[in-house]
């Protein structure tokens, strides 16, 4: 699909996309979108953030004085504007403008009231997420949803949960160690043991009133599409799990721009010291906005030091070694025909997943004459959440 705003800068790009298509449910407005834009640099983060945070501030400050509904319409915006702000600034965790704007879209969120917010308890400590109701007598199935790298409990809204009631199933969004408000509030990194994250999350969902025990299905996004399978390879109450995008090794999207074979970047990424190592990511992050990006938010939300102590924790995000063959639930895969991280020049992460499989699947790919082959499908969220309801409901 072309790009028609930040054509030297396709990480600008997908963000911008990002933003556009969170209007299939009210997260944006594409004329706001555009006039934000148009004020951006790119590959200034700093421009980025003005243009995105004055935006929500513009919106925050109208609901204030607006009717319920238009206040509700206005906050839902802001809090995807505020998030967007502080998006390419972690490179620097001390900014005060990342909690300022973080913490602004949070309670825009809550305050639009489109779901109850919900702790989830974890390790001592507790997982915020929203739970939303599915009208009507009766237990519901129950789709749980968790974002990836970047995403947020709130952002979820939009790729999936918000239409999930008027299908007829209760939604349970949250965000895990790593995501927005575990790392912020209780500085929880990722862990690749993603089981033991979405365990904790079942328990509770089956406290709750209303749910069909057997109809538990659940959805990562991004990152996402390899922490839930992950899951589900040891989570066995779990019925169907969904991933957006499907990722069977998420280092792929670093080791095929290096030049050595998987386990000699495993064992450089683990050494005290690797001055060509380093030398070749500082290069890479002139040459690539995505890994510069990728490097910098990394940092943050896997607690590395370095950018080559991320990469070599992030190697550590795969379902080899026999992990996918473990998955017994019917296993939804989707594929992003042009996928800015995980396509592959020769196998797509999505197909390789779904390559590995043993458990019931389906390979799920969006093109680019359907405005869905970007990365999880963000320019094209509506289609998206048809399709994979849909095949919810003929697999539960």
């Amino acid at each position: 699909m072309k790009q028609i705003m930040f054509t030297e800068d396709p990480q600008f790009w997908f963000e911008t996309l990002r933003l556009f298509g969170h209007s299939s449910y009210g997260g944006s407005d594409f004329g706001e979108v555009v006039a934000a834009a148009s004020t951006v640099t790119a590959g200034d983060y700093d421009s980025w953030h003005d243009a995105y945070r004055a935006l929500a501030d513009r919106l925050y400050a109208e609901a204030a004085d607006a009717g319920p509904i238009t206040a509700r319409d206005l906050l839902l915006r802001a809090s995807t504007y505020y998030f967007s702000s502080e998006f390419f600034l972690h490179g620097d965790p001390a900014d005060p403008r990342i909690a300022a704007a973080y913490d602004r879209s949070v309670e825009c969120f809550r305050r639009a009231g489109v779901a109850e917010p919900v702790e989830i308890p974890y390790e001592g400590t507790v997982l915020q997420g929203y739970f939303y109701r599915a009208p009507g007598e009766g237990p519901k199935p129950v789709l749980i949803i968790h974002s990836g790298f970047d995403g947020s409990a709130e952002e979820c809204h939009f790729m999936g949960a918000a239409t999930g009631a008027e299908r007829g199933y209760h939604v349970l969004t949250f965000d895990g160690p790593g995501q927005p408000s575990a790392i912020r509030r209780d500085k929880l990194v990722f862990r690749p043991d993603w089981e033991h994250v979405v365990t904790p999350v079942v328990d509770f969902a089956l406290g709750l009133d209303g749910v069909d025990a057997s109809r538990i299905a659940l959805m990562g996004i991004s990152l996402g599409g390899v922490l839930a399978p992950r899951a589900a390879a040891f989570e066995p109450r779990l019925a169907a799990v969904v991933a957006v995008d499907g990722v069977y090794d998420a280092g792929s999207a670093v080791t095929s721009l290096l030049p050595w074979p998987r386990e000699e970047i495993v064992r450089r990424a683990n050494a005290p010291e690797d001055a060509e190592f380093d030398a070749i990511l500082a290069a890479g992050r002139e040459a690539s906005p995505t890994l510069r990006w990728a490097c910098d938010h990394g940092r943050y939300v896997l607690g590395a030091a370095t950018d080559r102590e991320f990469i070599a924790k992030y190697l550590e995000y795969t379902l080899e070694d026999g992990i996918a063959e473990k998955i017994t639930c019917p296993t939804l895969v989707c594929e992003a025909a042009d996928d800015l991280f995980f396509g592959g020049e020769t196998e797509t992460e999505p197909r390789r997943l779904y390559d590995h499989l043993n458990a019931p699947k389906t390979l799920m790919t969006f093109t680019a004459e359907e405005g869905a082959d970007a990365h999880c499908h963000v320019g094209a969220q509506r289609l998206a959440a048809g399709r994979i309801y849909d095949w919810l409901d003929r697999t539960l």
